[in-house]
């Protein structure tokens, strides 16, 4: 176990969660206006106006996107309306009486919005009532949809009504994938001094030394004209004990413009520590607070000594290339040695980078052996020559939940660096994928292919055989995107009628992995039944089948017509199951206790995907924030993808890779659990409202066992062993913590944080 005896040296670790407790705490009275809500699609201006009639307009909820309700799939243009009335009470009880403020939450992916029929926002942003209402608002950076639209109004502003029915309007365009007012908590208060506090504690790393963790928030006035006096108080508990941890108490006085520095000194704990922080405003009496949890570290580091990671199968098709970097920890040099390769394979022994094509079929056992002037270390995987690749769940990084449209090339190969020189390779991690963004914008006036109808790349990616010689050189792959549609999600150049051309440019760039989203397919689609569903997957199969390579082929169409059912008949590698995950834990959460019905149809060389990993510095580009999710949510986000046997894809800025998050994706008994050459996708055989517990049965008889804390409060939990067919006796090991616990039988208890997980590996004992 590495958490409170860590403190030898100095350890960077980012701070994961910082977010309010409490938002109507800053106000005497709010208006909720997260209910009432209709929705239309199309485009239509006098949709705007107050006196339109909506009564045919169908009810919609504003704390989900609108492909969980019914609208899947949906791009383009829907609008939103929604009554209200605004009482002038809100001015008199509050401390403050010169503006108003309406809270929309998250729109995806842009917003016009109005107020009794007159503008008054885009995309976040307070305007006149003169300003313009064309479509510019829809060319906004996509990075926008995950940032909440606040507006600020003078109370004598004439688009409100006082004491009187007012409309609010919002006109959405949705770009691809999800859409719609999807965060919740939309509200309408009296602007409060708690709005003109800013503080940076979420994107401030803690330091973990010797004395515990360590860092320093800068809260901020943002008013250039009101002074802002009170006092913070913060308190740590531990999140498992409930015992405090840590309390202090500033004096704020903060001047216009004047800034705080509030150091933040937590204990050494074995779990992580709630901090609460609350600020009460001497002025006004209001209060307002938000909380974090510190990370903890669980899993220890790996010895110096050589271990040899990574999947214990690996599949290839004969007279491909085939390229494998020797997945192995510990104190580089090191020499390796491979026995037993297929015909047409060799090893560079210093690099230990296995290569060539293999011409024989056949099922070979490999005796792989990795030394240094520590010690050695052997392994025997299978290299498996025939007609299945991904016989494992594929490993490695994305770039769209880090920089969206913003990739480039330096941004992919840096990523590739950072795989080596951090050592996520030596633990697996193989796949450096370019998402959407590489091709030219589809109303770009540039050519988007030249003559012989190949597609040109834009001024981002200048040579993308560059891209994948850098990328291969490191012994990793690379994976690119395109979609079925003539526009990909994002509006750049896609695939359709040109199938072939860009099968054989994959081929020649050295791609190894195809991610192929639906998107604008849905305009060609005669229908949503399964035939038209299938076809676009299974012409892109049978061109890819054409490349002279092996190209790991991903069916990215969010479910649609149960994808599990026939993916891996037109030649899916993998399928996404749902809709885009977020960095919450209402959308993490949702997702992967939702992969039940689907569970039979995993297994080597086809996997269901629920999307990619939400750890680290996300922002889908530029602008990048640490992950939403707690410590504790993140150990239970890789926990349950690996019981899931789900391709684990990295979502981060890698450049940003702190080592919570770096030990987090470096657990070679966790990452096991998902590698596991059995393949067969956990089941949940225990849900509770406040806990599940999930089991998957591993390849030598083993079960990995989850036990996950779906509740708001630290929990006692009973796993009745021999109920979910688990009978006799049990060794347990704590896989996080790569510890041995003592022997399970009949019933046992686990102490679970919220939102966390306990892993366990069972070993049938012999009696």
């Amino acid at each position: 176990m590495r958490s409170s005896s860590m403190g030898l040296g100095v350890l960077a670790v980012a701070i994961l969660v910082c977010v309010p407790a409490s938002a109507a705490a800053v106000a005497a009275d709010v208006v909720p206006i997260n209910a009432g809500w209709k929705l239309i699609p199309g485009d239509n201006l006098e949709y705007a106006k107050p006196g339109f009639d909506d009564s045919a307009w169908e009810k919609i909820k504003v704390d989900r996107i609108w492909e969980e309700q019914g609208h899947d799939p949906l791009d383009g243009y829907c609008w939103y309306r929604m009554r209200v009335m605004i009482p002038t009470s809100l001015k008199e009880k509050a401390f403050l009486k010169d503006n108003l403020r309406i809270f929309l939450g998250k729109i995806n992916n842009f917003d016009q919005s109005f107020l009794n029929g007159q503008i008054f926002g885009i995309n976040g942003k307070l305007v006149d009532a003169s300003t313009a209402t064309d479509e510019a608002y829809t060319k906004a950076d996509m990075s926008l949809w995950d940032v909440a639209s606040t507006y600020v109004l003078p109370v004598d502003d004439p688009r409100i009504r006082w004491d009187a029915e007012n409309v609010i309007a919002v006109r959405v365009f949705d770009q691809g994938g999800q859409g719609g007012l999807w965060s919740g908590d939309q509200s309408i208060r009296m602007q409060a001094l708690a709005d003109f506090l800013a503080n940076d504690c979420g994107a401030q790393p803690f330091v973990l030394t010797a004395q515990g963790l360590r860092k320093t928030c800068t809260l901020t006035n943002s008013s250039d004209q009101r002074a802002l006096a009170g006092t913070v108080t913060v308190i740590g508990r531990n999140k498992l004990s409930g015992d405090q941890v840590l309390k202090t108490i500033t004096e704020l006085d903060l001047a216009p413009g004047a800034t705080l520095p509030l150091p933040v000194d937590v204990p050494p704990q074995d779990q992580s520590t709630l901090v609460t922080y609350e600020v009460a405003f001497t002025a006004s009496g209001e209060t307002t607070s938000w909380r974090e949890e510190t990370p903890y570290i669980l899993t220890p580091s790996p010895p110096e000594t050589p271990r040899i990671n990574g999947p214990a199968v690996i599949g290839a098709r004969p007279n491909h290339p085939f390229l494998l970097a020797v997945p192995a920890s510990g104190r580089r040099p090191m020499q390796f040695a491979a026995a037993g390769l297929p015909p047409g394979l060799i090893i560079d022994q210093g690099a230990g980078i296995i290569s060539g094509a293999a011409t024989k079929r056949g099922s070979y056992p490999v005796l792989l052996t990795a030394i240094n002037q520590q010690g050695r270390d052997t392994r025997t995987i299978r290299i498996v020559i025939g007609d299945r690749i991904a016989l494992t769940p594929p490993m490695g990084w994305n770039s769209w939940n880090a920089w969206g449209l913003s990739v480039d090339a330096e941004k992919v190969l840096a990523s590739a660096r950072v795989f080596k020189e951090k050592g996520l390779a030596d633990h697996g991690w193989a796949y450096i994928n370019i998402d959407d963004g590489w091709e030219i914008k589809g109303d770009a006036e540039a050519a988007k292919r030249d003559d012989h109808g190949t597609i040109i790349t834009n001024e981002k990616f200048p040579d993308m055989k560059r891209v994948g010689d850098g990328v291969h050189a490191l012994g990793l792959k690379l994976g690119i995107y395109s979609s079925p549609g003539s526009l990909t999600c994002g509006g750049y150049t896609a695939t359709y009628q040109h199938e072939r051309n860009d099968a054989r440019s994959y081929a020649a760039w050295g791609v190894d992995y195809l991610k192929y989203d639906w998107c604008s397919y849905e305009k060609i689609a005669k229908d949503k039944s399964r035939k038209e569903l299938i076809k676009p997957y299974a012409l892109m199969r049978t061109m890819l089948a054409e490349a002279d390579r092996d190209i790991v082929y991903s069916l990215c169409q969010y479910g649609e017509g149960d994808v599990w059912e026939w993916g891996d008949k037109v030649g899916g590698n993998l399928w996404r199951t749902t809709g885009d995950i977020t960095d919450t834990w209402k959308s993490m959460s949702e997702i992967g206790f939702s992969q039940v019905k689907n569970a039979r149809f995993a297994g080597p060389g086809h996997w269901n995907d629920p999307d990619m990993l939400v750890v680290g510095w996300v922002g889908w580009g530029p602008s990048l924030h640490p992950t939403q999710l707690t410590p504790d949510e993140q150990y239970t986000h890789i926990s349950l993808w690996s019981l899931l046997s789900a391709p684990l894809l990295i979502g981060c800025d890698l450049e940003r890779l702190d080592d919570f998050t770096l030990n987090l994706l470096t657990n070679d008994e966790v990452l096991a659990v998902d590698q596991d050459p059995l393949g067969k996708q956990a089941t949940p055989v225990f849900r509770r409202a406040a806990y599940q517990i999930w089991l998957k049965e591993l390849s030598d008889g083993d079960r990995a066992l989850g036990v996950f804390n779906t509740g708001e409060q630290t929990a006692s939990i009973d796993v009745p062993l021999r109920e979910i067919g688990l009978k006799g006796a049990w060794a347990a090991r704590d896989l996080w913590r790569q510890k041995d616990l003592a022997p399970v039988a009949g019933t046992t208890q686990v102490k679970v944080p919220s939102h966390g997980v306990v892993l366990l590996r069972l070993v049938k004992k012999n009696v």
